[in-house]
């Protein structure tokens, strides 16, 4: 697949910050991609979104949109999903539909965007008078109004109950199949991996690790997790071979011997009955390379 996007050298430096928000990143996504971007807060994810959408000019460095640096094409091109928008009041989601549409020089048919984001009975009704998940697929209408090649998703599900994610999920493999390129940010790393072709972790302003889900793990793990309540963890005199996590009422043990560390466990005196086994996640990886201490 060819690239449809790319960021060269990206650098932001903020006034009185010590150092730079985005320092030297680049990256290259793959039409017809979901793309996702990874980050805790303060990484500089949002500011490198930010350049990518064309909302704030990088200090250095060029962004390209099929090899040409990005510009009026590009911004007719793209569709942008906040994870919160303003919206004109007083009007309804079919008007806003009228009023976004009349923005760009090619529109993506009412009938279409409705069946698309399954708007169907919202089509007459307040954005305001919405629920959660409603609005999240009015929001999205809107991004794809102009029918764009490249969609930017920021946040879209957060504060969305599980079936309302899910639901988008949905709507997200759906703009994906018609060939488009996603790129999505987002705190929720089962989100990440059940939709992103590739990932990117961010974090000081740099990539600190990309590639598909699944070869990002098998190249930094071996192994599995053990989970048992807190409680019921003894720790063996013998000690254990992996490394043992806090998480909460939680505790984690890391190891490639299963069996040897089970034995162990039972030796000490550890209680097996609420015991888990589960293989290595994303959200492992991403902890394990940023760090679990909280950041405002």
């Amino acid at each position: 697949m060819s690239i449809v996007l790319e960021a060269r050298g990206l650098v932001k430096r903020y006034p009185k910050a010590t150092a730079n928000a985005v320092d030297g990143l680049s990256l290259s996504v793959r039409e017809g991609s979901c793309f996702g971007l990874l980050g805790p807060n303060g990484a500089g994810k949002t500011t490198t979104v930010e350049m990518l959408e064309g909302i704030i000019k990088p200090d250095a460095g060029v962004i390209l949109y099929r090899g040409k640096p990005a510009g009026a094409e590009f911004r007719e091109r793209t569709g942008i999903q906040f994870q919160d928008t303003a919206l004109q009041d007083h009007l309804t989601v079919r008007e806003l539909l009228d009023l976004f549409g009349a923005l760009y020089p090619r529109r993506l048919p009412e009938a279409e965007l409705t069946k698309l984001c399954d708007l169907g009975e919202l089509l007459d009704r307040d954005p305001e008078k919405l629920s959660g998940g409603q609005r999240q697929r009015a929001l999205l209408a809107l991004a794809l109004v102009n029918d764009p090649d490249v969609v930017f998703l920021d946040e879209p599900t957060t504060g969305l109950d599980p079936q309302a994610r899910r639901n988008f999920w949905d709507l997200a493999r759906s703009i994906k199949a018609r060939g488009k390129t996603v790129l999505l940010t987002t705190h929720y790393m089962e989100e990440a991996y059940a939709l992103c072709d590739e990932v990117a972790i961010v974090d000081k302003g740099r990539i600190i690790a990309q590639g598909a889900p699944d070869t990002l793990l098998k190249k930094h793990f071996d192994g599995v997790v053990i989970e048992l309540p807190k409680g019921d963890f003894k720790a063996p005199s013998g000690g254990l071979q992996g490394e043992i996590l806090e998480r909460g009422e939680i505790t984690e043990l890391l190891t490639g011997e299963v069996e040897a560390a089970l034995e162990a466990l039972k030796r000490g005196g550890s209680s097996l009955a609420h015991l888990r086994v589960r293989p290595r996640t994303l959200e492992d990886l991403f902890l394990a390379l940023t760090g679990r201490e909280l950041r405002e």
